[in-house]
């Protein structure tokens, strides 16, 4: 008898020791620039990452924020272990995963992040598709041959010069941060006359005079997600209720865009330190649909497994999120 007491007191004992037994204390996430994600940034400002992990009944949680320019970056500091949670577009997640399927380190989709059309703008008068860009063409974008806007340039190349060719533009293209992308195109001074960008920067530029579009993703992709929640799949595992707390928020700040847009609009301007109207920022929103339903992932997962880019292939979305999602109609 005393020996059963015993061991069952022991086990208490490492079952409290052990820090993979229990929710850890504190989330780091990471979002990048831009209104694609607005979410993120409700979940930031009203605290609801807290709110949910205290109603999970983890008391002060602390959650950290950063902000990272392109997806690179974000998925180094993710597989170091500096962040738990990461945000990119799906080309991004499906790289990790397909390099760390079956390792310790095997990362996994959370929750997509809005749906929204990506525009190749350009203020070369000369340029009116693809076909028409040269060597004196730069295009700036978040991360050259990574980015979602590089993966789908390489589609619409792929299209019109054939698989062989999917690369053909690459060379054209240049890293730089959405910010930094639109004011170098509309310098007029920058070997970077174009710009694959984001909402808002995307519809910003459109205002301006002489800039038109080029490319539009709608026309090679169609629906798909912006950005994508990511984390690494033993975090998840060991931290369920911490996880849980996180797709709650994200599914609440979802819901409070949704309902009031205009109040996320104003927290969009104010956290941003945005100059433009509320009235315009509200326009540009009606061309995104925020969900956390995965879109995309098919078309994107079979043109980088065809052109050698994703070693390994998906046999479905749900292969690549975690549970979290696996009840919504994704493609």
């Amino acid at each position: 008898m005393k020996c059963a007491l015993y061991l069952a007191v022991a086990v208490l004992l490492v079952g409290q020791c052990n820090p993979s037994w229990a929710d850890t204390s504190e989330v780091r996430i990471a979002r990048q620039i831009g209104l694609g994600f607005l979410q993120l940034m409700v979940m930031e400002d009203e605290k609801l990452i807290e709110k949910h992990a205290k109603a999970a009944g983890l008391e002060n949680v602390k959650v950290s924020w950063s902000v990272f320019n392109n997806a690179s970056a974000m998925n180094d500091a993710l597989i170091s272990d500096k962040l738990d949670f990461a945000t990119a577009g799906i080309p991004a997640i499906l790289t990790l995963w397909s390099r760390t399927r079956g390792t310790p380190h095997e990362v996994d989709g959370v929750v997509g992040v809005n749906v929204t059309p990506l525009l190749l703008n350009t203020r070369n008068p000369n340029v009116h598709s693809i076909r028409d860009f040269s060597d004196g063409d730069k295009i700036g974008l978040t991360g050259v041959k990574v980015a979602l806007q590089a993966i789908v340039l390489q589609m619409a190349a792929a299209k019109v010069w054939g698989e062989a060719n999917y690369s053909k533009l690459d060379h054209l293209t240049v890293t730089m941060s959405h910010p930094d992308a639109m004011a170098a195109m509309l310098s007029g001074k920058s070997e970077v006359n174009s710009h694959f960008a984001s909402p808002p920067f995307q519809y910003l530029e459109l205002e301006q005079p002489g800039i038109h579009t080029v490319l539009d993703s709608n026309d090679i992709v169609g629906r798909m997600n912006f950005s994508v929640v990511f984390a690494k799949r033993q975090f998840y595992e060991t931290n369920p209720k911490l996880c849980g707390a996180v797709v709650g928020a994200f599914r609440e700040a979802t819901e409070t865009i949704q309902h009031d847009m205009k109040k996320a609009a104003e927290l969009y301007l104010r956290m941003s330190r945005s100059k433009d109207t509320i009235e315009h920022t509200l326009e540009i929103m009606r061309h995104m649909e925020f969900t956390m339903t995965p879109h995309g992932f098919t078309k994107f997962a079979e043109f980088m497994s065809k052109v050698g880019t994703l070693k390994n292939t998906p046999k479905s979305w749900r292969e690549v999120f975690l549970p979290t999602v696996h009840g919504l109609p994704g493609d």
